[in-house]
């Protein structure tokens, strides 16, 4: 038991201690017209512009929010063309061809730490905003709004937390560019005239505890705390986390704000330090790839837009000739790709390549294991049975809108059900 534990640890910790790789000279970029937030945008460039990194593609549309699209490498537009997003679905993206100059627009400068000691919070979210900071763990909410809140914010929480399964992206982040953390704690902490800043991390890394200890000694003046949670998922959940770190319950439906906290994953806090201090639109990321179907399983910082199929040449191709599964994002809440003609946009911290095991699905046996593991105390069986009879005022009762997708209903359950996908199908029913 003790030998089949540690086989498992070594293959969900394929990557963590192998330092990040850089591959930034993709052939080609595609940068997404809409995504998931956004459904309507205007296209700026057409075939044959010449572009820079930086250069203005377009600006997209949310319900409440806008974003500009920026390019990632310098050269030409050759093109829209349809390819898949890290969602699963098939969009239209615009194909730049790289020229390998790396010419920059003129608007990507560095700023002194004395013009930026006198911003305030307006100039921060017009610093942000219009580079398209987004959260950078996965959730590509448009980080602008955050800053925009009402509530007064005397605490500022910075996820380090990574807690699925196979994923490294924040733990080398951490282990790489300490350094730009604390600098974009900084600016929150001024943005937002706020008391404190905790960086939460899992209490099993203590590698990533001592270079936290040792960078924030460099940084007296900042009230910067590490705090070390729990080690089990979905502690990355904010709601968990800010639990866990500060004994804080949010309550469903309200947001951080209300309690006066404000959250950052650690690569979004880097991404508000470049946007800040040199006016950079996020254009690279740190990126997994990883799993026991691909050769060489590695961290790469990839500019966005790369397309997927580069970075498994990059690891050396698929190990083996069996099937393949590929889950964009963490095996628990990440989205099946069909091929891997995708792309790396800018919330896709990874791409996991599995050799495909067959599952039988059986009946269910109320064993409810999934009810035991919800972290929010929901019923996913009872969600499922609603969801196959359509029954739209169950699903409400059952509070199916609350399920935040974490997988493991599917995960516990002994019959192989593929419970989180009822439970997605049950949440577009009742809405």
């Amino acid at each position: 038991m003790i030998a089949k534990t540690r086989e498992i640890a070594d293959v969900l910790n394929l990557t963590k201690s192998l330092p990040t790789i850089r591959y930034t000279k993709p052939k080609h970029v595609y940068v997404s017209i809409t995504n998931a937030r956004c459904a309507k945008a205007d296209v700026y460039v057409k075939t044959g512009d010449k572009v820079k990194i930086g250069t203005v593609l377009g600006k997209r549309y949310g319900g409440y929010f806008e974003q500009n699209m920026h390019s990632t490498v310098s050269g030409t537009v050759t093109g829209i063309v349809k390819k898949f997003h890290r969602t699963g679905k098939l969009l239209e993206f615009i194909e730049i061809e790289n020229d390998f100059k790396d010419e920059r627009e003129e608007s990507i400068y560095e700023r002194s730490e004395e013009e930026i000691a006198k911003y305030t919070r307006e100039d921060f979210i017009e610093r942000i905003r219009e580079n398209s900071v987004v959260g950078l763990g996965g959730s590509s909410f448009p980080t602008y709004v955050k800053f925009q809140t009402k509530d007064p914010i005397d605490t500022i929480m910075i996820n380090g937390i990574e807690c699925e399964p196979y994923l490294t992206t924040d733990h080398r982040i951490i282990m790489e560019y300490p350094e730009l953390i604390m600098q974009g704690i900084k600016y929150c902490l001024q943005a937002f005239t706020a008391k404190k800043a905790y960086i939460c991390i899992k209490k099993k890394y203590d590698d990533l505890y001592e270079v936290l200890s040792a960078v924030i000694k460099k940084y007296p003046e900042l009230p910067v705390e590490i705090k070390r949670v729990g080690n089990y998922f979905p502690q990355g959940w904010e709601v968990e986390m800010i639990k866990t770190a500060l004994g804080i319950h949010v309550k469903h439906g309200e947001l951080p704000s209300k309690y006066g906290i404000v959250n950052f994953n650690v690569s979004t806090v880097v991404g508000i330090y470049r946007a800040v201090k040199f006016n950079t639109p996020v254009i690279e990321r740190n990126f997994t790839l990883t799993g026991d179907g691909i050769k060489y399983p590695s961290n790469i910082r990839i500019r966005i837009g790369t397309p997927l199929v580069e970075l498994v040449e990059l690891c050396g191709g698929y190990d083996g000739d069996c099937d393949k599964v590929l889950i964009m994002g963490g095996p628990m809440m990440g989205a099946n790709l069909v091929r891997d003609d995708a792309v790396c946009t800018k919330t896709c911290t990874s791409v996991i390549v599995l050799k495909d095991k067959k599952i039988k699905e059986e009946p269910c046996i109320r064993c409810a294991s999934c009810v035991y593991s919800c972290p929010c105390g929901l019923q996913p069986v009872l969600v499922m049975n609603a969801t196959k009879n359509k029954d739209v005022d169950a699903l409400k009762k059952l509070r199916v809108d609350e399920c935040i997708e974490c997988g493991l209903c599917g995960y516990t359950c002994t019959s192989k059900i593929n419970l989180t996908d009822y439970m997605r199908q049950g949440k577009r029913l009742a809405k």
